[in-house]
């Protein structure tokens, strides 16, 4: 089937795109400078840090990696370029589901690496199953799993107050970057409805409401260090 596919085919997909052109979709491309930034800061964050944590580096270059496929894509859309768009996210999300599994909740690997391929399996099923919500639904697994994480992490107890405290801190974090992704899901989800009424539309409020919540979710990982992933 993929190899049936034309991987030139255009993708016309949003309000801003009216043509082939490189440039047709300007604020969508361009809005992808803030998950440069995003990196930008969470690596000024992660070299402040005394001990190495090389897990949130690779979340941190994988998030530059999601500016340039996005802006690829945004550019040059065909399906083939759509790729550099949609595999950088998704590895974002299922390496920090992972990370949060071992690093917040103590998972050994062999059972991190089971449940996120579960999660995997059940966001793949979701998106197929969701149709309609201008391709959003995929992303519902994620905000979802945010939510459980926090909730989980807000009910931490046990004897030592300086986890509680860690993980309190966590669940915060986490709590503030589900509500912004909610937000991000709403303007990607409507872009396609209001196109008469606003042409620019606004996918592009969805690049950097969604480059906020991988600074939220970078810092969570970076403060909580590699100390209960050990």
């Amino acid at each position: 089937m993929l190899a049936l596919m034309d991987w030139r085919e255009p993708v016309i997909d949003y309000c801003e795109r009216q043509s082939g052109a490189f440039w047709a979709e300007q604020l969508n491309a361009l809005s992808n400078a803030a998950f440069l930034l995003a990196a930008t800061a969470a690596l000024t964050l992660w070299r402040r840090q005394e001990q190495a944590d090389y897990p949130a580096l690779a979340l941190i270059l994988a998030t530059a990696v999601v500016g340039v496929g996005s802006f690829i894509f945004h550019t040059v859309a065909t399906r083939g370029a759509m790729l550099l768009d949609v595999i950088p996210i998704s590895l974002f999300i299922y390496g920090y589901f992972l990370l949060t599994l071992r690093r917040m909740f103590g998972l050994e690997t062999t059972v991190a690496v089971g449940i996120t391929l579960l999660f995997a399996l059940g966001s793949y099923w979701v998106d197929a199953s969701i149709k309609g919500l201008n391709g959003s639904a995929g992303y519902l697994p994620a905000l979802a799993a945010l939510a459980v994480f926090a909730a989980l992490l807000w009910r931490a107890g046990g004897s030592d107050r300086a986890e509680i405290m860690r993980r309190h801190r966590a669940a915060a974090s986490l709590t503030g970057a589900a509500f912004v992704f909610l937000v991000s899901l709403v303007f990607r989800t409507i872009d396609r409805d209001i196109c008469a009424a606003f042409p620019p539309g606004v996918h592009f409020v969805w690049h950097v409401l969604n480059a906020v919540v991988l600074w939220l979710l970078l810092r969570t990982a970076i403060l909580a260090g590699p100390r209960a992933a050990a």
